[in-house]
């Protein structure tokens, strides 16, 4: 009995064995098979002309050299590991511009608060003193861009550079410039080289306050110019900015267009120091008052550019993603449907040989 145990265990076993050898066969003969098949569609690639090796790709270029070399614009075949790196930079880029745009739009509640309360310290000087952009005076006129330190805010600093232009042509090209702003620094000293007096920038890396306005004010009051231009944008909604222009006039200047009866100066009674040291102190304010609020007003408007540039920015990044992803999976999929053809025809002509 035990002897009959054992030669049926050393059968079952032998038949096993048999079953693995056999498949073995049969995957190896598989594989001969297809070995053959790509042997064939390689003879038949170098007969037509077009030499091919298990290294090429499908456009007939070694995958290293696509690699390293990028397909250029318009080829048939591109390299699936450019577009994967393309990919990745888009999608970093895109989450840069929505933390951007996260930022520029927490900050801009609060500033917009700031720069509409600072508009009553300007409207008293308004309707007492005016804004008198055309009275014509004598000697050099003083033109302050404010624009802001950094980019990616849209083309609010262009456009204040633009009206610099104008106003400069408007004083026959002689215009003296005090620039605030790194971005109109770098645009105005390419127009105007010799005509900018002071540069002053780094304003809004801590909170403005009127103290810091004043200290800048005395700076541009130091030329002594009888009339100044400062020019910025006004805050008007989160989309909407108005190019402004904010003339302040000397003591000087200030007497006369009183005498001509311009603003409305003469018809409040004064009291206290004489005249002329009045009008003094009330140039003075005036400047400090309309430039903390100029500072303010385009510091809002880049805020509020900013996050609109970086929306658009966003979903430019977000369509051109999704483009990149369409490219990637039609081109991985052209590539194994390639691979297929090449295989299977490979199979078929050696069946037709046989």
């Amino acid at each position: 009995r035990d002897r009959g145990d054992t030669t049926t265990t050393l059968s079952s076993r032998a038949r096993r064995s048999t079953s693995i050898a056999r498949d073995m066969s049969a995957s190896q003969g598989f594989r001969r098979t297809a070995q053959s098949a790509l042997r064939g569609a390689m003879a038949q690639g170098s007969s037509a002309g077009s030499r091919m090796s298990p290294t090429t790709a499908i456009g007939g270029a070694p995958f290293a050299a696509r690699e390293r070399n990028a397909t250029p614009f318009g080829a048939r075949s591109i390299s699936l590991q450019a577009v994967q790196i393309r990919m990745k930079s888009v999608g970093n880029i895109q989450k840069i511009t929505k933390a951007m745009k996260m930022v520029a739009a927490s900050r801009l509640k609060g500033a917009e608060t700031r720069a509409k309360q600072s508009r009553a310290l300007v409207q008293p000087f308004v309707r007492l003193l005016g804004d008198t952009p055309a009275v014509e005076v004598e000697g050099e006129t003083l033109v302050v861009p404010i624009t802001s330190d950094k980019g990616l805010c849209g083309g609010i600093n262009t456009t204040v550079v633009k009206y610099t232009k104008v106003l400069n042509e408007m004083n026959g090209g002689a215009a003296a410039l005090d620039v605030i702003g790194e971005k109109a620094r770098s645009q105005i000293a390419r127009l105007f080289p010799k005509q900018i007096n002071d540069v002053i920038v780094d304003t809004t890396k801590q909170p403005l306050t009127f103290a810091t306005v004043c200290g800048i004010a005395d700076t541009i009051m130091s030329k002594n110019a009888p009339k100044t231009h400062l020019i910025y944008n006004r805050f008007q909604s989160a989309i909407a900015f108005k190019p402004t222009v904010a003339t302040i006039l000397s003591n000087d200047e200030l007497e006369k267009v009183a005498e001509e009866g311009v603003n409305a100066f003469d018809t409040y009674e004064i009291e206290g120091p004489d005249r002329s040291e009045f009008l003094l102190d009330l140039a003075e304010f005036k400047m400090g008052a309309l430039l903390y609020n100029a500072m303010l007003e385009n510091n809002t408007s880049e805020l509020g550019s900013r996050m609109q540039s970086m929306e658009s920015s966003s979903k430019n990044a977000g369509e051109m993603l999704n483009k990149l992803t369409l490219l990637y999976n039609r081109t991985r999929q052209a590539a194994i449907t390639t691979e297929l053809i090449e295989i299977i025809s490979g199979a078929s002509a050696l069946e037709a040989k046989k």
